[in-house]
């Protein structure tokens, strides 16, 4: 590894969450010295036009997630559990909506 790669900021990964919706959705990545400095260059960069309401940033070394490569194993339990599916209860006639 050269000085130069050792000493570049840490990559963060930005989640902005719009003023419709719900959820917070991954938009980018942006290079930051810490948190704070992350937060403010993701408002800056994502959030220009005042559509969002809330930033959450988190550094990519701490984002853990599953490999596509063992996804059959991975999802294999959920499988099972045919009563998490809508289509394993019978609705009674009687109930009009749902």
């Amino acid at each position: 590894m050269t000085d130069e790669i050792k000493h570049e900021w840490p990559l963060f990964e930005v989640f902005v969450r719009a003023k419709r919706g719900l959820n917070h959705v991954h938009v980018g990545s942006l290079r930051a010295a810490d948190h704070e400095m992350a937060l403010h260059h993701a408002r800056d960069l994502y959030t220009r036009r005042n559509e969002g309401v809330s930033i959450w940033v988190v550094r990519s070394d701490d984002v853990a997630s599953s490999s596509p490569e063992e996804k059959e194993a991975f999802f294999a339990p959920s499988g099972d559990k045919v009563y998490r599916h809508p289509t394993y209860y019978s609705i009674p006639d009687s109930v009009p909506h749902i």
